[in-house]
């Protein structure tokens, strides 16, 4: 087809001169001068186009210059009242002159038609341009002084970039630009449903007709739910946003929802909505991180029942979900198949559990079932079988496992395509950022963007903001974007806390029991650390992580370290080079004799057998260890029950089930291994805790701890963690209780490990003869007296502080002026790393400020209360003898019986 070629407008028309005028009539308007070189690109907007006929005709007074009009700039934040008080001569620039663009770039082509490559951000700081993509990669970096305006074109990097708009600087800092598939905030949603419903919705819609269609007469049905909405006690289903004729109420069924209390009525609302994708974000997943206890179980039953029967859809053709999969520990499938059974019955609802023994063809052609239940092991074999049926919601109990990148589980469940997915979890996600990234994006995928764009935007950011010493901008960047995460975030994790069952449960007492090791332990102890193989633990991690279990061992009983038997595998050559120096005498016997732990929970265990009808529940690290300790349990009589990796799980739940009805005659006690049984299965039948070793991971110790404050316990709670004081055991419970995240490292052998310096290390395995160096590094002044100290001021003062005459002895005293060559830069620098060092301690171990600290010694020496009288005759020994106690009138008889020689501190908090 023949067309012209095509001939841009002019902007304006030239204007002639009037004819009285002395000067000729005037040029048109100059491109570049001598001052600078202006070029117009095609590229460039009108506005842009005035702005340079403006400057190259400033001179001309014959002509009317063009105005320029640009779109409002929003005001530049300054610095804040506070930021001067803490710092007067820190400057301001970086608050005040700040600048942030919404850009399009590309690269320099001499192509005649020019396309843009991408979307990006230009941040103008501190007379710098610095360029970023929409994925927060750097692109380029150059010396900018003045800021650019609206459609301007300039050169940064290699590349040519068009300023499209302002970008305010709180969506800059809080990271928002770099996460596209992030929700927007509350205010900027409400303002666009405003403008959408008026300007959108403002008619009604109609249906356009194709040619070949008829429309006839409507007897459609009139929506019915399936339940009754206004029923008393109807747990209703939020509507979604967008309504509609055909959307109908969806009512938990009465028969379950009857059981819920008001939290658990919240959870199912929650997961309802964000798995229908009710909710401001893009995706369909849900983090169900309730503290254990809360039931999970209980709020996950009553969503799939609601979505396997109903549909906010009338007439969609069924309900939301058909078929739905679990997948769980293998020690917790038997527990999901009972409370399936429990609250819905077994008529109801076919739940389908995939063993060994299963034939998975049963539930994908099948009609029967509708739930199927699979260990994640299992869950890798059959994930080919299920491919081939869709799975409209997948649940993961325990989904912490899920963490790791390359975890087999969770590769296998991304490959059912399934956008319903749920993560169950007991523990917080929020230690970890690498870890919380992983969760988040296996729930919704892709909603953080790549882990690259999230590291380099969000968890460096935010963890350079928390280091010693971080500037003032680090620090606001860090917590804006550490707050925008959390916005996120709140839409699809919901977190509560055991404080909900104050009202539901009884009351919990945890009791921290610092106990001295044997002379044995310490001989074997201090042979160890000074061997001559101990100098190669310091320098690789691999030795480094078989030194420390080998002394957690130790801290158990020096009769885990003997030789083993021929049908059990040798120690590693490491451990064997380590214990070459010790006396084998030492570690011939499994006595309890030999360890502090075992001699404080024999006489614990006989007199609660005596003294009550209540049993108990000891949990253990180490199968060993658990041998050691039914060894004992038989020598003293004493009935009990075992439950580890070793236990078929066709045996694990009648185990539970026994000892939960049993008296505590016939099944007194139970053992059970952190690793297996530490999770997700209720021991109501027992009210006492022993927590016999402590492991790197604080979240195994916390949820090994919650298995008897659990739905249908009657009785008070006790719990007890046994703590080797001076031994690694005590830094292993400062370093949970400071929530570093080294334990994780160790456990895991990740670079952790390998950035441990070596005085770090000497710490770890050093052993320090003392009452509690753990009371010790909290500088409390409680004096073992057994009240509650409080959290330690930010000045660091004790009960002992001698006022302001004391904070100025220990004010530090400047040299004033002096010769350059007379500064031990060096020293002073070692000043300051060990300052720093030394500072945060007490503050990480603030929550230990929150139970009460008893000195063993005063429970045994101390006497009834005197009389008036008594007092008046003897204030002397009155003060001298103070009275001390703690509630467990059971641990207090044990610490008597041993004369406070095997136990040094208690620390006591009721829950």
């Amino acid at each position: 087809m023949y067309s012209k070629k095509f001939v841009p407008p002019l902007l304006r028309k030239p204007t002639a001169a009037p004819e009285d005028a002395d000067e000729p009539p005037n040029k048109k308007a100059r491109l570049s001068s001598s001052s600078s070189a202006l070029t117009i690109s095609t590229a460039h907007t009108p506005q842009r186009v005035a702005q340079t006929l403006k400057l190259s005709s400033a001179s001309n007074t014959a002509r009317k210059p063009l105005l320029l009009v640009r779109n409002p700039v929003s005001p530049p934040a300054t610095a804040t009242d506070d930021d001067d008080d803490d710092d007067d001569n820190a400057t301001t620039t970086t608050t005040t002159t700040d600048r942030y663009y919404n850009v399009l770039w590309r690269k320099k082509t001499t192509k005649k038609h020019k396309t843009f490559d991408g979307d990006g951000i230009l941040a103008l700081s501190g007379g710098y341009a610095t360029l970023q993509d929409s994925s927060g990669k750097d692109l380029g970096r150059t010396m900018m002084r003045a800021a650019p305006g609206l459609g301007d074109l300039v050169s940064l990097g290699g590349k040519d970039v068009e300023i499209d708009s302002v970008l305010s600087r709180a969506d800059y800092l809080s990271g928002r630009p770099f996460l596209k598939a992030a929700p927007v905030k509350e205010e900027s949603a409400a303002s666009f449903q405003a403008v959408s419903a008026a300007g959108f919705f403002g008619s009604k819609f109609k249906t356009p007709l194709l040619g070949s269609t008829a429309v006839g007469n409507s007897h459609a049905k009139v929506p019915t739910p399936r339940h009754d909405p206004t029923a008393e006690g109807a747990l209703v289903m939020p509507r979604p946003s967008g309504g509609g004729k055909n959307i109908v109420d969806v009512v938990v069924d009465p028969f379950v929802s009857a059981h819920l209390r008001p939290h658990q009525r919240e959870g199912v609302q929650f997961l309802y909505e964000a798995v229908m994708g009710h909710k401001a974000f893009d995706g369909q997943g849900a983090i169900l991180a309730d503290e254990m206890g809360l039931g999970k179980t209980l709020q996950t039953i009553a969503l799939l029942w609601t979505l396997l029967k109903q549909n906010p859809v009338f007439g969609a053709g069924g309900p939301v979900v058909r078929k739905a999969l679990i997948v769980c520990p293998v020690t917790l499938i038997n527990n999901w198949r009972k409370e399936f059974n429990k609250w819905l019955g077994r008529e109801r609802l076919g739940v389908f559990v995939a063993d060994s023994k299963a034939t998975i063809r049963d539930f994908t052609h099948g009609r029967v079932y509708s739930v199927m239940i699979v260990g994640y092991e299992r869950l890798q074999k059959v994930q080919g079988e299920l491919r081939g049926v869709d799975i409209d919601i997948v649940i993961a109990d325990e989904g912490h496992r899920l963490k790791t990148e390359r975890n087999k589980s969770a590769a296998a469940i991304r490959g059912l395509n399934t956008k319903r997915r749920v993560i169950l979890s007991g523990t917080p996600l929020q230690n970890d950022l690498h870890e919380f990234y992983i969760m988040v994006d296996f729930v919704n995928p892709g909603l953080l963007e790549s882990y690259q764009t999230f590291r380099k935007e969000f968890e460096n950011p935010i963890v350079k903001s928390r280091q010693p010493g971080a500037s003032r901008k680090d620090v606001e960047k860090g917590k804006a974007r550490g707050d925008e995460l959390a916005r996120i975030t709140k839409l699809f994790v919901l977190r509560r806390t055991a404080e909900i069952l104050s009202s539901y449960l009884p009351p919990k007492t945890e009791y921290i029991v610092f106990c001295r090791p044997t002379p044995k332990q310490l001989k074997v102890y201090t042979t160890i650390l000074s061997s001559p193989h101990i100098e190669s633990c310091y320098r690789s991690p691999d030795t480094s992580l078989l030194l420390i279990t080998l002394l957690k061992k130790l801290c158990n009983s020096p009769g885990l370290l003997a030789p083993k038997p021929s049908p059990h595998p040798p120690h590693h050559p490491t451990t064997q080079a380590l214990l070459a120096a010790v006396h084998p005498k030492l570690l011939e016997s499994h006595s309890s004799s030999h360890s502090g732990k075992f001699r404080v929970l024999d006489r614990l265990l006989l007199t609660l057998y005596r003294t009550t009808t209540e049993k108990v529940v000891v949990i253990s690290n180490y199968t060993s260890t658990l041998d050691l300790l039914s060894t004992l349990l038989s020598s003293r009589g004493l009935t009990h029950t075992r439950l580890d990796g070793a236990t078929p799980q066709s045996r694990r739940q009648d185990i539970i089930d026994a000892f939960n009805r049993t008296d505590h005659r016939s099944s007194f006690a139970l053992l059970l291994s952190a690793k297996s049984g530490g999770a997700g299965i209720n021991l109501v039948g027992a009210s006492r805790l022993v927590l016999f070793d402590l492991d790197w991971n604080p979240a195994t110790d916390a949820q090994a701890m919650a298995r008897v404050h659990r739905d249908g316990q009657t009785r008070p709670v006790v719990i007890y963690r046994l703590v080797t004081t001076g031994c690694v055991e005590e830094k292993i419970l400062q370093r949970q209780v400071a929530k570093t995240g080294l334990a994780e490292s160790v456990v895991d052998m990740k670079s952790g490990v390998g950035s441990f310096t070596s005085e770090e290390l000497r710490d770890l395995f050093s052993v320090r003869e003392t009452e509690c160096a753990t009371h010790e590094l909290l500088g409390c002044g409680c004096g073992g007296r057994g009240y509650v100290a409080g959290p330690p001021s930010p000045e660091g003062e004790g009960e002992g502080s001698g006022g302001e005459e004391e904070e100025e002895e220990e004010e530090v005293k400047y040299p004033g002026l002096m010769k350059a060559s007379e500064v031990d830069i060096e020293k002073i620098e070692r000043e300051r790393l060990a300052a720093m060092k030394k500072a945060p301690k007490g503050a990480q171990l603030g929550a230990l400020m929150e139970y009460s600290h008893v000195l063993a010694s005063r429970l045994v020496r101390a006497k009834p209360a005197k009389t008036e009288k008594a007092a008046d005759d003897d204030d002397e020994e009155e003060e001298e003898y103070d009275e001390v106690s703690i509630e467990d009138e059971l641990l207090t008889q044990v610490v008597r019986d041993g004369m406070g020689k095997e136990v040094s501190f208690i620390f006591q908090k009721t829950f």
